[in-house]
């Protein structure tokens, strides 16, 4: 798994979902502190992060945010999933009643 910066990471994204028009690509979003488990209790005055992943059964990437980023990179990551959303969709056909 490749760790990259917000910008690549979007750049990788759409990427991604250029690839996979007809295909599937996971994305996950978790919070950690970003250090190994060394003790059952938490440390109070850890910064957290949020760990976003890719996948596309093919490659993997992902990338941390700071709470501070988090709102811009929603924002860009949201455009990016509804444009490759729109385009891959199906509309339902509405039948007609006789």
């Amino acid at each position: 798994m490749v760790l990259l910066e917000p910008d690549p990471f979007l750049s990788e994204l759409h990427k991604m979902y250029e690839r996979n028009k007809s295909g599937t690509v996971w994305v996950t979003m978790k919070r950690t502190n970003m250090k190994p488990r060394k003790s059952k209790k938490p440390n109070p005055k850890a910064e957290y992060v949020c760990l976003i992943r890719a996948n596309d059964g093919k490659r993997h990437v992902s990338t941390k945010i700071s709470p501070t980023q988090y709102a811009k990179f929603s924002q860009s990551m949201v455009i990016i999933m509804k444009g490759a959303m729109a385009d891959t969709l199906k509309r339902k056909e509405k039948k007609k009643d006789k």
